[in-house]
């Protein structure tokens, strides 16, 4: 990968089986400031040439010939030498059995079709904040000391954790401990201090909201700020969350820029 300092940097990998579609794909992102990009038509053959020259993002649509467009992103970070890149889905699909995959494995934007411009360059706003760590400080909280931050990571997915480490490491965060579920979750939470707890919502066990509940009723760090990450779109369920006693409330995928800003108001608030 190179150095990034901006989209006109990126290294762009367009993976998509229409010709139509991927010229003008393509397009859209010389438009939006990418100048190298390359185009396949499936998953294998993207994949063998990310092994040869590692892009920076891969924007992939989401049936493939060989692959679903979250089956590439999963072997994407099943890779040491590729769970780093940042991943793009564009596709009219609605279906969760398709999409979840996706947000569980790590995307920086998962764009509808037709897309515009602005939402393109949005996408690629959030890929490089994903791929250039940041200057270590969180917006309005310079005073914060990022790196005495305890965090705990809960998700049943290890690939999801991985994405939302990065993220966090990316704005100054080094100190980290981690969770499958929410049970496993709460027995560390009696055993340790944590100065920020990052949850999943639909998890085994225990979920989000239950682990949400012990936390703020019975355990002793009951003040503890609370970040929410999911997928859920059900309004009922996330309104049963808040009342729960959240923090914050982010969605996947996991947007750096939102989540630079709730933790900022939490940690400040703290």
């Amino acid at each position: 990968m190179t150095f990034l300092t901006g989209i006109r940097d990126l290294s762009v990998f367009v993976v998509e089986p229409s010709a139509a579609q991927s010229q003008f794909i393509a397009a859209q992102l010389k438009s939006a400031g990418v100048m190298l990009t390359k185009v396949f038509k499936d998953g294998t053959s993207a994949l063998k040439a990310m092994h040869e020259h590692l892009p920076d993002v891969v924007v992939s649509s989401m049936h493939l010939p060989d692959m679903t467009g979250g089956d590439l992103v999963a072997r994407m970070r099943g890779s040491e030498e590729t769970r780093n890149i940042a991943f793009i889905l564009i596709s009219s699909e609605t279906n969760p059995h398709y999409l979840e995959p996706v947000r569980q494995n790590g995307s920086s934007a998962i764009l509808g079709k037709p897309f515009t411009l602005a939402q393109l360059k949005q996408a690629l706003a959030t890929s490089l904040d994903f791929l250039k760590p940041d200057s270590g400080k969180i917006e309005a909280g310079d005073d914060i000391d990022l790196e005495t931050i305890r965090v705990l990571l809960v998700d049943d997915s290890r690939t999801a954790r991985a994405f939302m480490r990065r993220v966090l490491e990316n704005l100054g965060i080094r100190n980290f401990a981690e969770a499958e579920n929410g049970k496993q979750a709460a027995g560390l939470i009696q055993q340790h201090y944590f100065d920020l707890v990052v949850t999943d919502y639909n998890m085994p066990e225990m979920d989000g909201r239950e682990l949400t509940e012990y936390i703020r009723t019975q355990s002793w760090q009951s003040t503890v700020p609370i970040l929410m990450v999911s997928s859920e779109s059900n309004q009922s369920r996330l309104a049963a969350v808040e009342q729960a006693g959240v923090s914050g409330v982010c969605d996947k995928p996991f947007e750096p820029a939102v989540v630079r800003k709730l933790l900022a108001k939490m940690l400040k608030a703290d």
